[in-house]
């Protein structure tokens, strides 16, 4: 089995590398957003919000920034900005809340989208390299003896329907992690965003 896709391989010619090349993209971006999302911006978001109010109702701003200090998630270093205005007016306190969630929020998303990208590419390289492959066959056949036409033919049609496999092979992952990275991605925007409320609620409210 191994010896027959190494042969399906080969017989792909130039096509086959780029899609493994696309492949290995792929690969790498679902690796590096997983890791990012699931790994670098994992905090237990209830303990922290809840420390952060319970500082700020003692009026302890600097531990809670030593607190978001220690931490590279998006909440953290969003909250910290708002914390560092603390004293300040409420709009100044949001602003600084705001341009933090506009610098921390692009970090969430980087590179996802680039993922359905290179589904397509995937896809539409194996096609190609079906319709170059399908052309030489049809070229070669036609200079055949007629005994053996049926015979090239048929064996160069399956050579050339492997690009196409192994493109949709490179496509498929690349959807589904593009579905996942995206569905996890929106879930920890849309907490950011809810917790962050409830931290500026308390940063208003202990100042009054």
């Amino acid at each position: 089995m191994f010896d027959n896709a190494i042969r399906a391989f080969d017989g792909g010619g130039v096509f086959m590398f780029a899609i493994l090349g696309v492949l290995i993209i792929n690969i790498a971006i679902i690796i590096e957003r997983f890791l990012f999302i699931s790994v670098k911006n994992r905090i237990d978001t209830s303990a922290f919000v809840n420390k952060m109010i319970e500082l700020l109702q003692r009026g302890n701003v600097h531990d809670a920034i030593r607190i978001c200090n220690s931490s590279d998630a998006a909440l953290p270093q969003i909250t910290r900005a708002g914390l560092e205005e603390y004293g300040k007016s409420a709009n100044d306190i949001q602003n600084a809340l705001e341009l933090a969630a506009m610098a921390e929020i692009p970090k969430l998303e980087k590179r996802t989208q680039y993922l359905s990208m290179f589904a397509n590419i995937a896809t539409l390289l194996g096609l190609l390299g079906t319709i170059f492959g399908l052309i030489s066959s049809f070229d070669a056949v036609a200079n055949a003896p007629a005994a053996e036409k049926a015979t090239l033919l048929s064996q160069g049609i399956a050579v050339a329907m492997n690009t196409t496999a192994f493109g949709l092979i490179a496509a498929i992952p690349a959807l589904l992690g593009y579905s996942y990275i995206q569905e996890k991605t929106n879930a920890l925007i849309d907490n950011i965003n809810e917790n962050i409320a409830r931290i500026y609620r308390r940063m208003v409210s202990a100042r009054n």
